[in-house]
């Protein structure tokens, strides 16, 4: 598994399957990229003068993330983004 460093965090994209108010269904590549991820890893957090700053998400929550954020990587066939917490805007409930 990818163990992100410092503040960095390891996302999935969600997949959004959208259908028209005519019931067309839109494939993916013809939508606008998705900015809802699921938080696949948390690193430890970054040192700011001598203290551990605190990560604000965890584990399997959904977030939203800066549209053009990150670095794609492609590990054991999976396709991640890795990010560093300030280009996650929000946690979804």
């Amino acid at each position: 598994m990818l163990k992100p460093l410092s503040d960095r965090v390891v996302i999935k994209m969600l997949e959004k399957e959208e259908t028209t108010k005519s019931g067309i269904i839109l494939a993916a590549n013809a939508q606008e990229k998705p900015q809802i991820a699921e938080v696949v890893e948390v690193g430890p957090g970054r040192e700011v003068e001598g203290k551990l700053e605190k990560m604000l998400v965890k584990k399997g929550d959904k977030v939203v993330v800066n549209k053009y954020a990150g670095t794609e990587v492609k590990y054991e066939g999976v396709d991640y983004i890795i990010v560093k917490q300030e280009d996650i805007l929000a946690v979804t409930e």
